[in-house]
């Protein structure tokens, strides 16, 4: 039914309604029983109230809006209709002396009130029962269009153009106030950003496809923030970049994740440094079959190394790698070795035989919690497990070591961190005695690499709840996987030995909102969909984490996003000696024991909250 067709109906209902109040005023004031004198009238002046109220509603644009959109705002639009109207009906009456009684006027303003205004609501009402009916039987999805750009109007046609995709495309929000009341593919375009939640819950969207491919990531962020308030399923359009290779149709669209809303954008590299620095070399990544291990073979393979060498002591993870490495990346030789890096004489085969250029040290123990209950465990794996590889580059000469370190090695309160921080140390006394450049890389949180809280939010939600948090005022750095391994594959071919590199994190993020942010994400409101329990701090964990001692200063680099510290340097031999005492230790000594020659060695590592 078109407009024209749906403001005609509109008059006339409003004639019968107008009339209906008139009759009913005078039925409700004599309780059924009109006077003849008042019938004859009624019969004179009907057509005149009636003429006057159609005028005043036409001249107040009662008839512009469709019942779709009826609204609190058409609501008082009525009102004041209505009140002018019966008004001048008022001056009409008196003028032709029809002594109707008083309450007549009142109960006739009451009458057209719930008659004109009922029924624009309740046609409303009734569209909302039926969309929401019609929804659930069709399982069609009601989706809104953020962007009523070039990206929008493809996405649009494509979801009209298949139905089998189930998604119906209803409104349309752009920032552009410009393109408000345009149609695209016959998709309105209703309001701006501000006006979302309100459009959400008067159209029933069940979804929010965010089209705007040229935003950057901070303008995204902006976005995403505002659409989750809607509460709706947020889909997101890759990219400018992607958007350029001609991935703008439906098929590329993904839910919004949680790195939209860092608001972090694209790191810029130094494509031809790197590539000088890694093509046609021998490439040795330890862990590489874990996250951040993977994606750095991944990143290596594209500037055309000669072979990776992904050492790993899980088999699985090692040979998933390798098959995927060989179908995107067929000119490139890729082997695994199997082997840990506790077990020095295998690494020293390891070395000799494969003779890497460049080591990635990427293998640690990092869950804090485990290693809190396994000191020894740590110490050997992830102490004397680097000092294994460390030396075993050294031996062999490779020409760069570049080892993987954490933000919990910056004043550290558990052993993990404290572990971390001696590999540091031991990797910055080894550069001055060898002619391989050993560094490190100092980062935080990764999302989505293994052990971080963003896959374990997403399994707790995904179990209906509860998501713990252990502290309301825990904050923590992220970056994404991708990010973090760009910077330190770049971080590299600025090394010139012994420093301690530092990503910049950008601003922390609370864990709590962070927790909030995902349950919205996968379409519940926190606290009444899923719970958050606040289950207190961990043995060793930190309301925040740091990324530079007291005593380390911070020099710029020719990469915004790359620092580097200069921490004051320990003697080798004098090292080596608590080393080896610590060594001793875990043989012989207890848990307690490792932790006071932690203590010894680091003396800024504070002791955890419970002792062995």
């Amino acid at each position: 039914m078109n407009r024209r067709m749906r403001k005609i109906i509109l008059f006339f209902i409003d004639v019968i309604l107008i009339n209906l109040g008139l009759y009913l005023s005078f039925y409700l004031r004599f309780e059924g029983n009109i006077p003849s004198l008042y019938f004859n009238q009624i019969r004179e002046s009907f057509f005149i109230i009636t003429l006057i109220k159609l005028i005043i509603f036409t001249y107040l644009r009662l008839y512009k809006s469709l019942w779709e959109y009826a609204s609190i705002e058409e609501l008082s639009q009525i009102v004041m209709s209505v009140l002018i109207s019966n008004f001048i009906s008022l001056i009409y009456l008196v003028l032709i002396d029809a002594q109707f009684p008083r309450s007549i006027y009142i109960l006739l303003f009451i009458f057209d009130i719930l008659f004109i205004g009922g029924s624009r609501l309740s046609y409303r009402t009734l569209r909302k029962i039926k969309n929401i009916s019609f929804s659930k039987q069709s399982n069609v999805k009601r989706v809104m269009i953020f962007g009523a750009g070039d990206a929008g109007a493809r996405i649009i046609k494509e979801l009209k153009n298949n139905n089998q995709l189930k998604y119906k495309p209803v409104v349309v929000v752009d920032d552009d106030g410009k393109k408000v009341g345009r149609r695209i593919s016959g998709v309105p375009v209703v309001g701006e950003r501000h006006n979302i939640q309100e459009i959400v819950d008067r159209k029933n969207i069940d979804e929010i496809i965010i089209a705007v491919p040229s935003a950057n990531k901070n303008e995204i962020r902006k976005i995403v923030e505002e659409c989750k308030k809607s509460q709706c399923r947020l889909k997101i359009l890759p990219t400018i970049s992607e958007y350029i290779k001609g991935k703008q149709s439906i098929n590329y669209l993904r839910y919004v994740e949680i790195e939209d809303l860092l608001g972090r954008e694209e790191v810029e590299l130094n494509v031809e440094e790197i590539s000088d620095y890694l093509r046609d070399k021998k490439i040795l990544v330890t862990g590489g079959g874990g996250s951040i291990g993977s994606e750095l073979c991944r990143q290596i393979a594209k500037f055309h190394a000669k072979e990776i060498i992904i050492l790993d002591i899980y088999e699985n993870n090692a040979y998933d790698l390798q098959n995927e490495l060989k179908r995107k990346f067929k000119d490139i030789n890729t082997k695994i070795i199997i082997a840990s890096i506790r077990d020095r004489e295998r690494i020293n085969e390891v070395m000799k035989n494969l003779t890497p250029d460049i080591v990635f040290h990427v293998a640690a123990h990092k869950h804090v919690p485990l290693m809190e209950d396994n000191p020894k465990e740590a110490i050997k794996n992830n102490v004397f497990g680097t000092i294994n590889v460390a030396d075993a580059a050294d031996k062999m000469q490779v020409k760069k070591f570049v080892l993987i370190s954490t933000d919990k090695a910056v004043n550290p309160t558990n052993v993990m961190g404290a572990s971390k921080r001696i590999c540091e140390m031991y990797i910055q006394s080894m550069d001055r005695i060898s002619q391989t450049e050993f560094v490190a890389v100092r980062f935080g949180n990764v999302l989505g690499s293994n052990g971080s809280v963003v896959p374990l939010f997403t399994k707790q939600i995904s179990e209906g709840g509860p998501v713990t948090v252990t502290h309301e005022e825990v904050i923590r750095y992220f970056m994404t996987i991708q990010e973090a391994v760009q910077l330190v594959i770049q971080a590299g071919t600025m090394a010139s030995g012994g420093e301690v590199f530092i990503l910049n994190m950008g601003e922390p993020v609370r864990i709590l909102k962070l927790a909030e942010d995902l349950i919205r994400l996968s379409g519940f409101e926190p606290y009444v969909d899923i719970p958050i329990i606040i289950t207190g701090l961990r043995p060793g964990e930190k309301l925040y984490e740091e990324l530079l001692l007291d005593e380390e200063g911070i020099l710029t680099t020719t990469h915004e996003k790359i620092y580097i510290a200069s921490p004051d340097f320990k003697e080798y031999k004098a090292l080596l000696k608590e080393i080896e005492e610590l060594r001793d230790l875990i043989i012989n000594g207890e848990d307690k024991d490792i932790i006071d020659c932690l203590q010894k060695i680091v003396p800024n590592y504070k002791k955890p909250f419970i002792e062995k």
